[in-house]
């Protein structure tokens, strides 16, 4: 049990900042492009707990943490955009979905460097500033793979998730239109790529590929 809540310290931070800011981007965004629902909601806060969600925030990334899944996934309460609201139409609702997943990418980055920064340190410290700055290290680490994780999974080109959004907004109205009328069922067919994964190898052959060369050049 120690060992676990260990491991859940050091997740907390990571999870909480990827999810929150992914949300927060959208959230700014859109006001920036004329829909200020969020910021009126009090949603684009770095406060948690107007973005937590119980189970994709809190007990999803528990239960991976757990049963010491290779990555931790999570999501937090999705800030309300009104896109009709937006200056810019089809195009602008593709660009406030797409700063989510950018968010998550500049995360990755940023991260990257402040473990590459610290792991370059690593073997001149001694002592308590070891104990210090090991667990910021793994924390880094962390963040990098939770947020490329977040961002190559977010732009799955299913609606409601970002790439599905992010077409809507870039193809062909009439394609657009038919590509809408996922949306209703968009969860539910993750929920079948999920559970079907293990015959159709979805994530092998689309999503793994993508965050492999991210954390490559992240982390090589």
């Amino acid at each position: 049990m120690e060992d676990f809540i260990r491991t859940v310290s050091i997740y907390a931070l990571p999870v909480l900042l990827g999810v929150i800011f992914h949300e927060v981007a959208h959230g700014w965004v859109a006001d920036r492009l004329g829909d200020p629902t969020a910021r009126l909601m009090g949603r684009i806060s770095l406060n948690p707990l107007v973005h937590i969600d119980l189970f994709g925030t809190i007990l999803l990334p528990l239960t991976l943490v757990f049963m010491h899944s290779p990555f931790v996934f999570g999501w937090a309460k999705p800030v309300p955009v009104h896109f009709e609201n937006l200056r810019g139409g089809r195009r602008a609702m593709a660009l406030v979905t797409l700063a989510g997943p950018l968010t998550n990418l500049l995360l990755a980055v940023m991260s990257a460097a402040i473990y590459r920064l610290l792991l370059g340190f690593a073997g001149d410290l001694t002592g308590f500033i070891s104990q210090v700055v090991e667990p910021i290290k793994i924390m880094a680490r962390i963040s990098v793979v939770f947020n490329v994780v977040l961002a190559v999974f977010n732009l799955f080109p299913v609606p409601p998730l970002d790439g599905g959004r992010i077409l809507l907004g870039v193809l062909p109205e009439g394609l657009a239109f038919q590509l809408a009328k996922l949306e209703r069922f968009g969860m539910l067919i993750m929920l079948i790529v999920i559970a079907t994964n293990h015959q159709t190898h979805i994530f092998e052959h689309v999503m793994y590929p993508a965050m492999a060369v991210l954390l490559e050049l992240l982390l090589g």
